[in-house]
């Protein structure tokens, strides 16, 4: 089988997924609340939106609110385009395979 165009290998695992996902209408959202959103730990989620920030998927701001350090995320533009070219080729592999059966 030949490769998938468009198909992302960063955004292949959920928590990325899941997280450009709940990122891609939003301007930008508090890392506790995609945290509680996906229902994964602290550690985990933050290993996740560095690999995001890393592709330059997601932009990170840190500020101090009410005396706690917070973070929120957002999709930068080539995050939202690559996101947008993942799911259009995840819905064209799940096309082949329905039309597999």
């Amino acid at each position: 089988m030949s490769a998938i165009p468009g198909y992302d290998a960063v955004l292949n695992a959920p928590v990325r997924l899941q997280v450009c996902a709940l990122l891609i209408e939003a301007e930008e959202v508090e890392f506790a609340r995609i945290r509680e959103a996906i229902g994964i730990s602290e550690s985990v989620l933050s290993k996740h939106a560095a690999q995001l920030d890393a592709a330059g998927y997601v932009r990170l701001r840190k500020a101090s609110m009410g005396g706690r350090q917070r973070t929120w995320l957002a999709l930068t533009t080539p995050g939202k385009q690559a996101f947008r070219t993942h799911v259009a080729a995840l819905t064209r592999l799940a096309a082949m395979a329905e039309a597999a059966e």
